[in-house]
């Protein structure tokens, strides 16, 4: 078994994937019958925030780890060659889960923000928008985002795995959960934007996370993956326009009818 040790560790990876994913599927222990309804914000107790984390920390790993699998898995494969089957067999969950601790930090100011949003009434307790500025500058932001160096250094370690792996190996179980931080940090950097837009299509939206996550998957395993993020930059941007557009129109209204 441990000369299957690809065969594991992708086994290991889709396990994570398909728990993650019926963990949301499921409502993500949040009454879906209430979400979108007209109600009182639940208050942020203790256990509240506690949940809301965990929500967005096993969202993260439903939508990221599936574009991470390449990643991994080439890391299996030269894990074995340097260090033996048994250190591939234990390396790709070290690299796992430090690339987790990365996305469970982001879902930790993710937590902070839906409260801050939720506690200024500018997201419903469906956790979508309820201001068409906040859309509008998450849109603009968002597109903007993927024209920058930074966007597009991230996005390149992302896409080559090779490359990636030569430039940070480190031998050893703290190499891999080093390694694992590392790639995390890179992912982030390529996509914490656009985990913004679950704000406005619905953190619980899960066509919306769905359709995020395909996104994401595509842009780093395409090989024209640069030129779509910055079609799409240009498409979030226009958009943020038409927001703009929207919001001014609904001012003068207002206006008008006040008069």
């Amino acid at each position: 078994m441990l000369r299957r040790d690809r065969l594991i560790a992708g086994g290991g990876v889709a396990a994570v994937v398909v728990l993650a994913w019926a963990y949301l599927f499921t409502g993500a222990a949040v009454d879906m019958s209430m979400v979108g309804m007209a109600m009182k914000p639940m208050p942020w107790t203790l256990s509240y925030a506690l949940l809301m984390f965990a929500m967005w920390w096993i969202m993260m790993i439903a939508m990221m780890v599936p574009s991470a699998a390449p990643m991994i898995l080439l890391f299996t494969t030269i894990k074995r060659k340097q260090e033996g089957s048994s250190s591939a067999t234990i390396g790709p969950g070290i690299f796992l889960t430090g690339y987790l601790v990365v996305w469970g930090a982001f879902s930790l100011i993710a937590t902070l923000a839906q409260w801050g949003l939720e506690s200024a009434g500018l997201i419903s307790t469906g956790m979508t928008s309820k201001s068409a500025a906040l859309a509008g500058a998450i849109l603009l932001s968002t597109g903007l985002y993927q024209f920058t160096p930074l966007k597009g250094a991230c996005l390149r370690h992302c896409q080559s795995p090779l490359f990636f792996l030569s430039s940070n190996w480190r031998a050893g179980v703290a190499g891999a959960f080093h390694m694992g931080v590392v790639h995390g940090a890179y992912c982030l950097g390529c996509c914490w934007f656009l985990m913004a837009l679950l704000f406005i299509g619905g953190v619980m939206n899960l066509t919306w996370v769905a359709g995020i996550a395909i996104y994401v998957a595509l842009e780093k395993l395409l090989p024209g993956g640069l030129w779509l993020s910055r079609g799409v930059g240009a498409t979030l941007v226009v958009l943020a326009g038409s927001c703009s557009s929207a919001q001014s129109r609904a001012r003068k209204h207002s206006m008008s009818a006040h008069y």
